[in-house]
């Protein structure tokens, strides 16, 4: 058997193993197994950045290295309730950790963290140390497989590039399904909706709406330069997008809503998990929401063998999973 078929027949297995693991409800990992994971999983998910599998070069966020940069020593606590730190670093194209970032949405890096089921969703913003350690403290509530992603812009490249790894977390798991479309929901007594249709292969506009007890709410405050900050992740293999509102950004501590419009391109047909952050009276909300794509454009492949990407910011073709 030839080294491509050894590999792919790795990986099938691997992925057998895992899908079994997340279907049988009330599972408890030891945590030994969970080191033994951990273990595995950083040289298959280097492996899978080099393939050519259909989903190469559809979406970001898949690998742990992007155009010369390399997310390197992830770290975190290994079970539930154990604090810690969740940390990592960023490897440049000269093999020394990065340490001159631009500020991209008021931050230098941006830390997205989201159980592979697509529960536990969490945006964050760790510190940076001088060596290029960034560590944020961290808990885990619920044990399973987390993708962990990072995005930032290099100064010397100015290019966006989103780069993840997966940590493994032991303790009683209790596995979640992903919906069907879920167009309005509630979050911390605010209702939102979403209204739009994923077109795959184009640009499509979503506009989400907030209220809280049925009146729209027009105090949205700016959060990250805007009025809500939307990452679309496509449903099995998590692929990344991460979108920003259409239009101007606020201007100083100017206030809006209810509506929050935004420009999002789906690379392939198929479900996608979307989560948007807004923030009230300096209170930072999120809203789950579950969409699928309606048709696909006539210039767009019909299945994943799209080479479409999310486009956010300065990212270009680069920042695409190799």
């Amino acid at each position: 058997m030839g080294a491509p078929a050894r590999l792919g027949l790795y990986g099938a297995v691997l992925l057998t193993v895992f899908a079994v693991a997340f279907v049988t409800a009330n599972t408890v990992v030891p945590e030994s197994t969970v080191q033994s994971w951990s273990e595995e999983t950083a040289d298959h998910t280097e492996d899978h950045g080099m393939s050519t599998g259909k989903h190469q070069g559809a979406a970001t966020g898949l690998t742990l290295e992007s155009s010369g940069y390399r997310l390197t020593d992830v770290t975190a606590p290994t079970k539930t309730d154990e604090e810690g730190d969740l940390a990592l670093t960023v490897q440049g194209p000269d093999g020394e950790p990065v340490t001159d970032f631009e500020v991209s949405h008021e931050k230098e890096l941006h830390l997205i963290v989201v159980r592979t089921d697509g529960t536990g969703f969490r945006h964050v913003h760790p510190e940076r140390d001088t060596a290029g350690r960034w560590s944020i403290p961290w808990t885990w509530q619920e044990a399973g497989s987390y993708r962990v992603y990072a995005e930032f812009v290099p100064a010397d490249t100015g290019n966006d590039i989103t780069l993840s790894a997966v940590v493994h977390v032991g303790g009683n798991l209790t596995p979640s399904t992903p919906s069907e479309a879920v167009t309005a929901t509630e979050t911390d007594g605010y209702e939102v909706s979403v209204d739009g249709d994923l077109v795959a292969g184009e640009v499509s506009t979503l506009t989400v709406s907030v209220a809280r007890d049925g009146e729209p709410v027009t105090t949205l405050e700016p959060y990250l330069g805007a009025y809500g900050h939307l990452v679309a992740l496509r449903d099995g293999d998590l692929a990344y997008l991460h979108v920003h509102p259409h239009g101007a950004e606020p201007r100083g501590s100017e206030t809006s809503g209810p509506d929050v419009v935004f420009e999002v391109t789906t690379p392939t047909p198929g479900r996608y998990l979307l989560y948007l952050d807004f923030q009230v009276a300096g209170e930072v909300h999120t809203a789950e929401l579950v969409l699928e794509t309606t048709a696909t454009a006539l210039h767009s492949p019909a299945s994943h063998d799209g080479d479409g990407a999310a486009e956010h910011g300065k990212r270009d073709s680069h920042d695409h999973d190799e």
